[in-house]
């Protein structure tokens, strides 16, 4: 089995104050994925990137950058990574171009105009090379840290909220340079607020809150385990409650008059066969059907809301012992 690119094990983040950032965090990442870590405002993952990346210093654990411990090999595995923050911090009066190359020096690698050049027209930045960075636009500015991200061809990328104020265009043209780098066997860690992206580019999820990894799962399978598959039966005549002959089927009565029906996928029986039958014999007339599924955002914001509620009721039961 090929080794993971970035190996994690029991990394731990504990302030002065005493503070919890990371409870012993452990992660593997493939060669080649794109990986979305998901987690509420505070949930840990700046300071889990920061980590990684030696910008945090960590109070217990080990990160290992393609064989290179970041703690006896800092260069060697720094050299390997490429970070774009959520912070733009550039400096207003430097040309673009020069911008770049800089950030190429400072990681030792030799001049290579060639490869400047194609980062830059990678990213659309190309025509605004001699352009300061104070006449760019919000947009433009988030592409040149990103650029000076890749200037040293790192084999890891960290996107910390990427897109975060990028208007919807600027958004969409990013993440096409993204699978350009996935193709080019770049590994993309990003963490993001805006999920549909993670639905839509992840290969696989991880969910981080209060300091603790929750799970990471094939995207995919996640949405196949977790998510709830809902039918929606439109009828002739708009219904204000559920009829007694469909009690028992665990239907709900939309805003519209239409019936909503949840299923599990997984189930050997999803029920719809005999709900259908139910309803026809029932002498209600049906106009549509759909179905529909839930979203990673959903999923997402029902791990998190169980996770608090776990915690709310661990937290009385402290105060309720005597």
């Amino acid at each position: 089995m090929t080794r993971p690119i970035l190996e994690i094990r029991d990394l731990q983040k504990v302030y002065d104050g005493g503070f919890t950032a990371l409870h012993a965090v452990s992660l593997d990442i493939r060669e080649g994925e794109i990986f979305a870590l998901l987690g509420p405002n505070g949930a840990g993952k700046t300071t889990l990137i920061g980590t990684i990346c030696g910008l945090v210093q960590p109070s217990g654990g080990r990160v290992m950058v393609a064989g290179h411990d970041t703690a006896t090999e800092y260069r060697a595995a720094r050299r390997l990574i490429g970070l774009v923050p959520q912070e733009v911090n550039l400096e207003p009066f430097e040309k673009v171009i020069n911008t770049v190359r800089f950030s190429r020096g400072l990681f030792g690698k030799p001049r290579n105009e060639a490869l400047i050049e194609h980062v830059l027209r990678q990213l659309s930045l190309w025509d605004k090379r001699d352009s300061q960075i104070r006449a760019l636009s919000g947009g433009m500015k988030r592409r040149v840290l990103i650029a000076k991200a890749l200037a040293h061809e790192p084999r890891i990328l960290f996107l910390d909220e990427p897109t975060a104020g990028v208007d919807v265009e600027l958004r969409r043209d990013m993440w096409e340079v993204v699978r350009g780098l996935k193709e080019d066997g770049v590994t993309i860690i990003l963490t993001t607020h805006y999920i549909e992206e993670a639905e839509a580019m992840a290969d696989r999820v991880g969910v981080i809150t209060r300091g603790r990894l929750m799970l990471v799962e094939d995207k995919t399978a996640l949405m196949t385990r977790l998510g709830r598959k809902e039918l929606v039966i439109e009828l002739r005549e708009p219904l204000q409650e559920v009829p007694a002959a469909l009690a028992g089927h665990g239907l709900e009565v939309l805003g519209d008059g239409r019936l909503l029906f949840s299923y599990d996928t997984q189930a050997e029986r999803t029920g719809i066969t005999r709900l259908l039958a139910d309803v026809q014999a029932s002498g209600l007339h049906l106009r549509d059907v759909e179905t529909r599924t839930s979203s990673l955002e959903e999923i997402f914001v029902g791990l998190v809301t169980e996770e608090n509620r776990s915690d709310e009721a661990a937290a009385e039961n402290v105060e309720a012992a005597p």
